[in-house]
């Protein structure tokens, strides 16, 4: 597999890379050290003329009737703004907020016209006229600007009947208006879109692992008692699974079998569970059913034993009888609350909190990001061959969501918003990603048109320094306490029930596809809604589908890894050739002093690899981690690589026979991909210990490089082998489930996974 020459991507290589930047942040007041004290001191002022149209009183009649259909206009230069008008009312209540980008303003007047509207030209009513040098400005966290009444002019500045109530005033993105307001930058988006155009946050629904343990059933009745292929077939909502055939076929059959969904509250839908009797080859039979309330489930936090419970089976027929004998199946079923519901790949995911509040530890920090702006954005031809971009950004981290507003028309965007986080595990990723709005023209939403993915960034957490993590994007991590921080890195990654109670493989695969699809179907409610194609693209749905380009990027992980160990054989059988005699000379020497004193094996093992951590701090990464071009490798696939990277699976192509292999070679390729990227996960994490890469992790394993090293000066080694063995082989009542610190410690530590895409 020959890896590509530098020269192939070196074109476009600086697209990929980190670029320096000096954004002018919290309107220029900071300085380098100073704490973050507002709500948008992580991105760059950006003013706007404020004009709040709240009422209207007295205002005349038309066609000598007390009353008429009033609306407002407020212009600014080219720039309008209407209010909805209100029919038959000469004392109209508006409440609607416009916002005027003071970088677009071509007048040095502001107009807030009354009109009565008509079915053809509308009447003009009155006017008031503000200059914007007499335009107040407000700070916050100043208290909102009070309305006031202003009486209404005719064209030529003589006053009219009717009066107008307003606040105008200069602020920025930080006034609370400013995300219901109208603004002048959307001017061009219809009335029925501007809501998908607003910044809005979301949260995820509260999500828990269904068990339902299917233990027997007792007393069925088939059609035919010749044929007893009996199981239970499980549905919540539209999830449906089943057992197995029991091993003994008979009337009161016996499976002992769990069964896992993915439930979130509130819960709406029952579990509605039924027996099955296969009488033919595609024929079943219905024995009996029955539908549980997930209300009234029991709810378990921990690894008990919960209390099963017998429940009778309904007879489907058409007719309603009294029942007085009935099938029965005997279930125990509970709501686990100890885990968490993994939405996510582990190697990235940006929570590991469990369903149950109540089992969360304290938070250890808070996240602040700054979503800034973007350049360069790709063009996309859209209906009436228009070539543009309605660029927003979707972030992610816990259960919270964020969509910033969509900027109109513009391939460099300027978003300059900003959101905090409560982080509660440091070890964890902050999901990034920009995407084409495509339904803000009449025509593209009917068709079906789905939101163009344009690209996402993945931020480490541990790798960000604390209290000085400012980065383009312009993100902050700020710690409460530093000794619960490194504490943290001493805890299992998972709560303690996915160690007590572990999940098979398949059920991790099965589960995380359920959740992933209910978290889809609830925020594609919401209004502005976060469509499927969004989400499943922020929680990399496709992530273990098979991709030649992701399997040469995770062979090339795995060959740089073992390159350390490659240089270490290198430089011994230089020092077999006695290729440099000095070098050659104290390396016996060495070997002949831990010869006669082993003791000093372990303290000069730990000391030396202090040495190497401390010698690398000079040149530990001043850069958060960021998609690489040469570690995903863009630019070396085939067309019909990427052809299969982004075909759909099971595939679309026309041959049955092709389309089998082709979807079974996938699947058994795509176990072999993930297993390669585990592989170099390991490695990388063994290389972060002394790369700084995560500096608290690092600063740990020097203490205790360093702890360890003093201690080897006075325990002999032969004491220590004795503990170590005994340790190893202790008796099985001594062990315990949970993993232990340092295996807790080597999975918290970042790898490379982080940057690829």
């Amino acid at each position: 597999m020959p890896r590509p020459a530098p020269n192939q991507s070196s074109a476009r290589e600086d697209d990929y890379c980190l670029k320096e930047t000096s954004p002018n942040l919290g309107g220029g007041r900071l300085s380098r050290g100073d704490k973050l004290t507002t709500a948008f001191d992580l991105v760059e002022q950006m003013h706007y003329l404020y004009v709040r149209v709240v009422k209207a009183k007295e205002l005349p009649g038309k066609d000598g009737s007390e009353s008429c259909d009033p609306y407002v206009e407020v212009k600014v230069g080219n720039f309008k703004g209407f209010t909805k008008h209100i029919e038959k009312k000469s004392n109209p209540v508006w409440s609607q907020v416009f916002a005027f980008s003071k970088d677009r303003l071509q007048s040095s007047f502001i107009e807030v016209s009354v009109k009565d509207k008509n079915g053809g030209k509308d009447d003009f009513m009155g006017v008031v006229l503000f200059d914007l040098h007499d335009v107040p400005r407000r700070v916050p966290p100043d208290s909102p600007l009070a309305p006031q009444w202003y009486r209404l002019e005719d064209r030529k500045g003589s006053k009219v009947k009717g009066e107008l109530m307003l606040a105008v005033w200069m602020g920025t993105q930080a006034d609370e208006s400013f995300t219901e307001a109208w603004q002048s930058d959307a001017a061009g988006v219809s009335v029925e879109a501007l809501a998908s155009i607003r910044s809005k946050v979301y949260v995820s629904p509260k999500l828990w692992y269904l068990r339902v343990n299917v233990i027997q059933a007792q007393d069925l009745v088939p059609s035919d008692r010749t044929r007893n292929e009996v199981y239970v077939k499980a549905a919540l909502g539209t999830i449906v699974l089943r057992t197995r055939f029991p091993q003994t076929r008979s009337i009161n059959p016996f499976w002992n079998e769990d069964l896992m969904f993915v439930a979130s509250e509130p819960f709406e839908e029952p579990l509605v569970l039924s027996v099955e009797n296969r009488v033919a080859a595609n024929k079943e039979e219905t024995l009996g059913k029955c539908m549980i309330s997930l209300q009234d489930v029991e709810r378990r936090l921990e690894n008990r034993p919960v209390s099963a419970k017998w429940f009778n089976l309904e007879k489907m027929s058409g007719e309603q009888k009294e029942v007085k004998f009935s099938s029965r199946i005997h279930l125990r079923i509970c709501l686990d609350g100890g885990y968490h519901v993994l939405d996510e790949a582990t190697h990235f995911s940006t929570d590991f909190r469990p369903t149950m509040k109540h089992l969360w530890k304290p938070s250890t920090g808070v996240l602040e990001l700054g979503i800034i702006n973007a350049h360069d954005l790709l063009l996309k031809e859209k209906k009436g061959g228009r070539r543009n971009t309605d660029a927003y950004c979707v972030a992610k981290y816990g259960q919270k969501w964020i969509r910033t507003r969509t900027i109109i028309d513009s391939s460099s965007p300027r978003w300059n918003e900003q959101y905090t986080w409560e982080v509660f595990d440091p070890c964890t990723v902050i999901t990034v990603g920009v995407f084409d709005n495509s339904h803000l023209h009449g025509g593209d939403k009917a068709a079906g048109s789905k939101d163009t993915i344009i690209g996402k960034v993945r931020i480490r957490l541990s790798t960000l320094e604390t209290e000085n993590g400012e980065i383009q994007l312009s993100v902050k991590f700020s710690c409460s306490s530093l000794l619960n921080l490194l504490n943290v890195y001493a805890q299992p990654l998972l709560p303690k029930m996915h160690y007590v109670q572990p999940l098979s493989m398949y059920q991790v695969d099965s589960l995380r596809h359920q959740a992933t699809k209910i978290v889809s179907a609830r925020l594609g409610r919401a209004e502005p809604p976060l469509r499927k194609e969004v989400v499943e693209y922020m929680l990399d749905v496709g992530s273990n589908m098979f991709s030649m380009r992701r399997s040469k990027a995770n062979y090339y992980r795995i060959i740089e890894v073992i390159s350390d160990l490659k240089m270490a054989l290198k430089w011994f059988d230089e020092i077999c050739l006695w290729k440099n005699p000095f070098t050659t000379v104290l390396i016996h020497i060495l070997f002949l002093l831990l010869a006669l004193f082993p003791e000093l094996i372990l303290p000069l093992v730990f000391f030396y690899l202090l040495i190497i951590g401390v010698w690398r701090y000079r040149r530990r990464p001043r850069h958060p981690p960021h998609m690489e071009v040469k570690l995903s490798l863009p630019d070396t696939v085939f067309p019909d690589e990427l052809e299969e990277e982004f075909d759909s699976f099971p595939t679309s192509l026309q041959a049955e026979i092709l389309k089998i292999r082709y979807d079974r070679v996938r699947s058994v390729a795509s176990r072999i991909q993930t297993l390669m990227g585990d592989l170099a996960t390991q490695g990388e994490r063994l290389q972060a210990l002394l790369s700084w890469r995560d500096p608290r992790a690092t600063a740990l394993c020097m203490i205790f490089c360093l702890t360890a090293g003093t201690l080897f000066l006075f325990i002999p080694f032969r004491v220590f082998a004795v503990l170590v063995v005994l340790y190893v082989l202790r008796h099985p009542r001594l062990r315990h489930r949970m993993p232990s610190v340092p295996l807790s410690f080597f999975k918290r530590l970042p790898a490379r996974t982080d940057s690829m895409f």
